[in-house]
């Protein structure tokens, strides 16, 4: 009998700690880690502390959001891999990205001269074709949830790049993306793929002579401290997809992942707003330094570019597809029509 009531007792303890931890640990909040590789002060990192906000408010503090800048987390070559390991809950790589990952479909944000502006752009991330791209990556175990714009490309140096011919034997720092890499073999440099956080150094020990980049990337990173000449080519486009781990966001009860839906929204179009104020910004400050001087082309030469950069799209049609670009081009002149 003795042993019966040591037996209950402990039992009965066991549960009464059960009891007294569930609502507890059903109080304690849901973690999404969310890295990022740029600074605080860039449209990206402002937004990631903005769906921070919005999504603890909208929540009523049943989710804590905890936002990893400058690649204090995880590096450019890490962090896919991380989010898909589980490692971290939320990402907002660059579309470029997902080229190695495989989902080569992305890569044609990267294709030069195709996103001639803001109106074209909005046009295909807010439209059919941007749906369909984001569904591409469930099947990797992500789940797609907004483009956040950066802005548009420059060319810096520490030579001046006015002519195709100006760009022969410099050697470029890129993301990793095939087509980058094309765009830059087209006009005779020597590309180099490299983190976006080891770029600064890259350039200031001459590793690399030049790269390219948004106004509000080179200012926030201090490039322009280090490269002697910025072109104004606004060429490229570089742009993000907030993503998050799918078996994670499967997961949620789904009146969380409704309010983190509407706090992702609102973030979205607080950073696209904020991404061109950040680049006029960018530059304004820049040509207030000095230590760049900022080139403009003339009409013949940006021709002259954009010549030199056709081959990029045979060379991209073999991987991305021929009928993606087709796409491309077609809600391109949908929006300036």
């Amino acid at each position: 009998m003795g042993k019966f009531t040591f037996a209950a007792s402990i039992a009965g303890l066991s549960i009464a700690a059960l009891a007294f931890a569930g609502p507890a640990a059903a109080q304690s909040p849901i973690i999404i880690k969310f890295s990022h590789v740029v600074a605080n002060d860039t449209p990206k990192g402002k937004a990631s502390e903005k769906f921070k906000e919005l999504a603890e408010k909208y929540t009523g503090g049943k989710v804590k959001v905890e936002v990893y800048p400058n690649s204090t987390l995880y590096k450019d070559k890490e962090e896919l891999e991380a989010l898909q390991l589980g490692s971290v809950q939320m990402l907002a790589p660059s579309n470029s990205k997902f080229g190695p990952l495989g989902i080569k479909e992305f890569e044609a944000f990267d294709l030069p001269y195709l996103l001639p502006d803001l109106k074209t752009l909005r046009k295909v991330t807010e439209g059919p074709l941007g749906t369909k791209l984001l569904k591409l990556l469930d099947a990797k175990g992500i789940t797609g949830l907004a483009y956040w714009d950066n802005g548009f490309k420059q060319m810096s140096a520490n030579k001046k790049l006015i002519e195709p011919d100006d760009y022969k034997g410099v050697k470029f720092r890129i993301q990793s993306s095939r087509v980058i890499q094309a765009q830059f073999k087209a006009l005779g440099s020597l590309p180099q793929v490299m983190a976006f956080g080891e770029v600064y150094q890259a350039l200031q020990t001459g590793v690399v002579d030049g790269q390219e980049n948004t106004w509000s990337n080179i200012y926030t990173q201090k490039m322009h401290e280090v490269q002697k000449y910025i072109t104004e080519t606004n060429h490229g486009y570089i742009g993000y997809v907030v993503i998050v781990n799918k078996k994670f966001w499967d997961d949620l009860p789904a009146d969380i992942r409704g309010q983190l839906e509407k706090a992702m929204k609102e973030a979205t179009d607080f950073n696209n707003t904020q991404s061109q104020k950040e680049n006029d910004d960018a530059l304004a400050e820049i040509k207030k330094s000095g230590k760049s001087e900022i080139l403009k082309l003339t009409p013949d030469q940006d021709a002259a570019m954009r010549k030199a950069m056709e081959p990029v799209y045979k060379d991209a049609a073999g991987r991305v597809g021929q009928g993606l670009i087709d796409e491309f081009v077609k809600e391109a002149k949908s929006a300036t029509n």
